[in-house]
């Protein structure tokens, strides 16, 4: 494969020319840690972010999974504005595990649209780790694609006999989309108590493209103007507050943190539905000491969510018997009745318990031991009440009662054999207990299919192992090898296992693809079972500041991978026709196949120059390649990301920083046939960012896709943003890719006190 062919002509916004000594980006005030961190081999394949890498990004999102945009091996699927689902080596969603602040946060809701790392705002975001190769056991379980630690700051205190007050504010602005918003934190501490609130809000219109990709017009009969580059049903309004207390004692570190989300609605550009409420609160107990065996950790934690979703302002809401050009015209065109349906209400509530305990224990000075346990439980509920035409009389019950709970153990062995050598064997069991209760349909035309879900067998006992060998070899101080083998075990969620309808109405609510298309549950459903082998090779300076390049060829082959197979009743939207339609959406069901992924990540950094007047010019790269094929049916796997590349040029002088980027994306031709995935043209996008820091004072300001290009985002998913995106009326075009953004300028200024 070939990039396609573009010209861009480059310019970097120098900062004045005055002579000065070069001065690094400001690092987040330094944090004194009481007790040893326990903490896993870190591996040459993984990452980080924290300090100013997340300060810069965040002027351009309020998305905390597109701060990882950039990071090797790891590519992003489309979905609300602050709800992007992150991929590692092409396996997303459930197949990851996402800790936020050390819980494990599951999204209750049929299409996904609260996943983990919604519930951190980017501003609230200390540090981010990612574990991209051969994953740690005692990182966690339930995965077959790595593990992503997103950790709000530390805990601060004050130094003996002082009080420590502290703050910063924040706000910002977006061209595109018109996004503003703000954020706040203050701390106030003395030597041992230590208490931090912090608070964020975003709110953002439709975005539009860099040019028209559909005909301007009403967004839905009755709803408002969207232009013909306006993507509908991107909008979105999210608040999050969180208020943390800690205490230490020694080498001992409690922390207590409690956490409340308020998004009132966010948009889907690519789901027929929209979230018009989500609310959280949380609860998260740590403790971490130090003694003289090792360390220990432990965590309980809770969660509750409230999830709703409707048609928003851009998706037809009233369905009736009245034609469609009447809609506009007549304002309310019919109140609920047996002839006309108010939208299609959907309600979810999630409650997510969990425990957690770690120790490292240091058997000699060559042999470290990690031992833990992991028990959670997971309840949900998700129904919908009757609107109307097609929905009367009874409450439609998607998921009664369901329940998901993990109880797990671990051991993990690491050694350092000498200078040279450093090897870590981990194993790690895990029960998953599944079971949900009886359903319903809302009418006579549901029966069917519910009493056949009635009369299985719901409850499922999956027990998963996992095992993970690692070895690295250091020959010298600027080289380091690693290579190791992975069996990781996934068990199938709530809604792969237990959604049981084929009403074509209800299977196109379940979809945590974005592709448009209708799914199905199945009870038979096994776990996921994926064998990596991974290795990395690491050349850098002594130091490891100047320079360095990273190589990581990585092969996964998964036994049992819960794809999409093409449903068939014989009837009903499982007709024949839906086996052969290769230019419309389509009804599916979820099948375990057998699966292959393999490919290569290439990343790299290296001064270009260092001169008085203009400061210091680094460049960095960075490429990700990976291939993915169904081996049970030739089919290539979905939403894998074409090849691709990101080119950055650093300029540091005194408070300035600035940053020319270039991003290039192959095109997209390997495509599921299944879900007859649509193919995405190549492109390429210049980005220029700039920041200045001068005593409490901070200001970011950048240009996104600088030339204003159009292009279909890869990972996107299908465009169903606006229009009557519910059967039986199903006005939504197949074939348009949800495009990327157009120009957006954004800014942002930031004050410590």
């Amino acid at each position: 494969m070939q990039f396609k062919r573009i010209t861009i002509c480059v310019a970097l916004a120098f900062a004045p020319g005055a002579s000065a000594a070069e001065t690094t980006e400001a690092a987040l005030p330094e944090v004194e840690v009481i007790g040893k961190k326990i903490q896993p081999l870190p591996a040459l394949s993984d990452s980080a972010l924290g300090g100013t890498d997340i300060i810069r990004l965040r002027t351009a999102t309020s998305d905390t999974a597109k701060l990882l945009d950039g990071q090797p091996g790891v590519s992003l699927y489309g979905a609300g504005g602050v709800s992007s689902l992150p991929a590692i080596h092409g396996l997303a969603d459930d197949r990851l595990r996402i800790k936020v602040d050390g819980m494990d946060l599951i999204s209750a809701c049929g299409n996904h649209m609260n996943p983990a790392l919604s519930y951190i705002d980017p501003a609230n975001v200390g540090s981010i780790k990612v574990f991209a190769g051969i994953t740690p056991v005692s990182v966690g379980g339930d995965s077959i694609g790595g593990t992503i630690q997103v950790d709000s700051a530390a805990p601060e205190f004050a130094a003996a006999g002082e009080t420590l007050l502290k703050g910063q504010a924040g706000v910002f602005y977006r061209s595109n989309g018109d996004g503003k918003g703000g954020n706040l934190s203050a701390t106030i501490a003395n030597e041992q108590l230590s208490m931090t609130y912090s608070g964020s809000t975003v709110e953002s219109g439709d975005y539009t493209a860099g040019g028209d990709f559909k005909a301007a017009g009403l967004a839905a009969p009755g709803r408002g103007w969207l232009d013909g580059d306006k993507v509908g049903s991107s909008m979105y309004k999210s608040t999050n507050q969180s208020l943390a207390f800690a205490l230490r004692h020694e080498n001992h570190l409690a922390e207590l943190k409690l956490g409340v989300q308020d998004i009132p609605y966010q948009g889907w550009p690519n789901q027929r539905m929209d979230m018009t409420g989500n609310d959280s609160e949380q609860f998260n107990l740590r403790y971490n000491g130090q003694y003289d065996w090792g360390a220990m950790e432990a965590r309980a934690y809770h969660e509750h969510t409230r999830h709703k979703m409707q048609f928003y302002d851009d998706k037809l809401y009233w369905y009736g018997s009245l034609a469609p050009a009447s809609y506009a015209n007549s304002g309310i065109p019919c109140t609920p009745s047996a002839t006309c349906a108010a939208g299609m209400p959907m309600d979810t509530e999630g409650r997510n318990s969990g425990v957690v305990a770690k120790a490292g224990i240091l058997i000699s000075e060559r042999d470290m031991l990690r031992i833990g346990g992991e028990v959670q439980q997971y309840r949900l509920n998700d129904w919908w009440d009757p609107s109307g035409k097609g929905m009367w009389p009874a409450t439609f019950w998607n998921i009664s009662n369901g329940e998901r709970d993990r109880l797990a153990v671990f051991g993990e062995w690491e050694a350092q054999w000498n200078s040279q050598w450093l090897s870590q064997f981990g194993l790690r069991r895990e029960a998953v207990d599944m079971d949900t209760g009886r359903v319903q349909g809302y009418g006579a035309s549901y029966v069917a299919d519910a009493t056949a879900f009635n009369n299985a067998n719901h409850k499922k006992t999956d027990e998963n192992w996992d095992l993970t060998a690692l070895a690295r070899f250091t020959p010298s101080a600027t080289q380091t090898y690693e290579f190791g083998f992975a069996r990781k075990t996934r068990s199938p969620n709530l809604y792969e296992r237990y959604t049981w309808s084929f009403g074509g109405m209800a299977m196109y609510m379940i979809n945590m693809a974005g592709d448009g298309n209708g799914y199905v549950g199945n009870l038979n459903l096994k776990p996921e079972v994926a064998h990596t082998i991974s290795a990395t090779a690491d050349w850098h300076d002594p130091e490891q500041e100047k320079w360095g390049v990273k190589v990581t060829p990585y092969y996964t082959e998964v036994e049992d991978y819960i794809d999409a197979q093409r449903c068939f009743t014989g009837a009903g939207v499982c007709a024949a026709a839906n086996l052969t339609r290769t230019n419309g959406f389509v009804f599916l069901q979820f099948v375990n196949q057998s699966a292959r992924l393999y490919g290569v990540d290439i990343s790299g950094h290296m001064p270009l120059a260092k001169t008085d007047n203009y400061g210091s010019f680094t460049l960095t790269g960075l490429l990700n390649h990976v291939d993915g094929e169904n081996r049970t049916t030739g089919d290539n796997l979905y939403n894998i990301m074409p090849l691709n590349a990101k080119l950055s040029m650093i300029q540091r002088l005194a408070g300035w920083t600035n940053t020319a980027e270039v991003k290039l994306v192959d095109t997209k031709t390997q495509v599921s046939q299944v879900r007859n995935e649509m193919k995405t043209g190549g492109y390429g996008l210049f980005n220029l960012r700039s920041s200045y820091e001068w005593k409490q004072y901070r200001f970011d300001i950048g240009i996104e896709n600088v030339l204003n290009k159009f292009y279909n985002d890869p990972l996107g998913g299908a465009y169903v943003g606006q229009g009557p995106t519910m059967p039986p009326t199903n006005g939504v075009a197949y074939g348009v890719p949800v495009p990327g953004m157009g120009r957006s300028i954004n800014a942002m200024l930031t004050i410590k006190f």
